[in-house]
């Protein structure tokens, strides 16, 4: 097998205990050096993921993980105070800490809906909120790590002119707020009227060029391709594995906030799905560590209008058949043709996992149904809801069960959606619409209302 690796890069020769990571096809296992700028295997074109030696990850020991995350997760010092930073040694543990890039993403809350676990008879169930985040999203985890990988790239004078990616909205806003803090210019794809105009917004303010495609996101995303040929453009979507060892973090947190423990499932709603395989990622290196002895069973949630893998999922998980994704209200998921579905399929099977849909009236419901328990939960975050909700109706997920939903963006990014959820302006029925009562500026009137309404 060929190798580019330098000798100190190389897996099994670690000295001591220092912390390796390269760059690794996931078909055919041909390595490649992290200085390189490349996507996809030379070899046979698979993907690629970033790999670490086991072996110092291994010896370092349970409680010294312990203890060195749970210390670091109290610090305010750079580039610690960054849940994904924190976790250094498992992401890239070769960058110079002056080249990292944070916005204090990560260490999010991991919020316990009581009262909703009770309705579906589940021994617990949490929502990870990953889109409490500098830009509104889960995607500022995996730019934190791409774009200080960029900046060590370019200090080490590799001749790169921009960072580009193709968008369904919130990659882009992560991408132009990473890069122009770190002062490397951006160039973003968005599929034309196809994204919330908070999602359009945050690019245009960070400086970005945004091109606007007639077409969608697949569309955007072959042109990206194209573009990132040249390789002084450097690719910034998931396709780029940069990308999945910062989201991999979620893992990590996850078990953190349950005391080294993991939860029966995690349902996390999938797109491009760079996201299920992230979260194998990191489970795979905490048990690794030793930091948990089983692994969850995963669920990645679709729209039933942009639902390629599970269309693929019931038909045994063979290959692709890429699909035109229709409109949905879970726009950041609107994607036919995903780039990982290779290590989503890979995923999916080590982890005893399934796939659901759901409607836009089960996305839509479910979100609004969990929001009266005072979340504001975003359309995606509706779907892996309505995943749950179903799973456990099927009996999938047992009775008594405790189970992780992955809330992937905030829900004020999505604030239009759910405004026309609650005035009936959907085509759908919302259950638990609550729109504003209109009353004339009158006591009498207000007090009747009152009467009415309260108990």
């Amino acid at each position: 097998m060929k190798n580019d690796l330098t000798e100190s890069e190389r897996p099994g020769v670690a000295s001591g205990l220092k912390y390796h990571a390269w760059l690794q096809c996931i078909e055919c296992g041909e390595q490649y050096s992290l200085s390189r700028v490349i996507y996809r295997c030379e070899r046979c074109d698979g993907l690629l993921s970033v790999e670490h030696d086991p072996e110092p990850i291994r010896l370092t020991g349970r409680e010294r993980w312990k203890s060195l995350f749970e210390s670091r997760m109290a610090s305010f010092e750079h580039p610690w105070s960054s849940g994904v930073w924190g976790k250094k040694e498992w992401v890239l543990p070769g960058i110079d800490d002056q080249h990292i890039t944070t916005l204090g993403e990560g260490r999010t809350p991991l919020l316990s809906v009581p009262a909703f676990a009770r309705e579906l008879d589940l021994e617990y169930v949490g929502i990870k909120q990953c889109g409490i985040s500098h830009t509104g999203s889960f995607k500022d985890l995996g730019m934190t790590v791409l774009v200080s990988h960029v900046r060590s790239l370019i200090a080490s004078g590799t001749p790169i002119r921009a960072v580009a990616c193709a968008s369904t909205g919130d990659t882009s806003a992560a991408l132009a707020a990473y890069a122009s803090a770190a002062g490397i210019p951006t160039v973003v794809f968005l599929p034309a009227g196809k994204i919330s105009m908070a999602q359009l917004v945050q690019p245009i303010a960070c400086g970005s060029l945004v091109l606007s495609l007639d077409t969608d996101f697949d569309g955007c995303m072959e042109i990206v391709r194209a573009i990132t040929l040249d390789p002084s453009i450097y690719l910034a979507n998931s396709m780029n594995p940069l990308r999945i060892e910062g989201q991999k973090t979620v893992s990590v947190e996850l078990a953190q906030q349950l005391g080294w423990k993991v939860p029966d499932w995690v349902i996390i709603p999938g797109g491009n799905l760079g996201n299920v395989s992230a979260l194998g990622q990191g489970f795979r290196l905490l048990r690794l560590a030793g930091l948990i002895d089983r692994y969850p069973r995963i669920c990645v949630a679709q729209s039933e209008n942009a639902n390629p893998l599970y269309r693929s999922y019931r038909a045994g998980l063979g290959p692709l058949v890429p699909m035109q994704a229709q409109k949905t209200l879970a726009s950041a998921i609107q994607i036919g043709n995903p780039v990982s579905y290779p290590r989503a399929v890979r995923a999916l099977k080590e982890f005893d996992g399934v796939v659901e849909q759901a409607t836009e009236e089960e996305l839509a419901n479910a979100a609004a149904r969990v929001d009266r328990f005072g979340l504001f939960n975003d359309p995606h975050t509706g779907v892996a809801l309505a995943a749950l909700i179903k799973l456990r109706a099927a009996g999938t997920i047992a009775a008594g069960a405790s189970v992780a939903v992955i809330s992937t963006a905030h829900g004020l990014k999505f604030a239009d959606s759910k405004a026309a959820y609650h005035e009936g302006r959907l085509d759908l029925e919302a259950k638990y619409k609550n729109a504003p009562v209109e009353l004339p500026a009158n006591i009498e009137a207000v007090r009747a209302e009152l009467g009415r309404r309260l108990p």
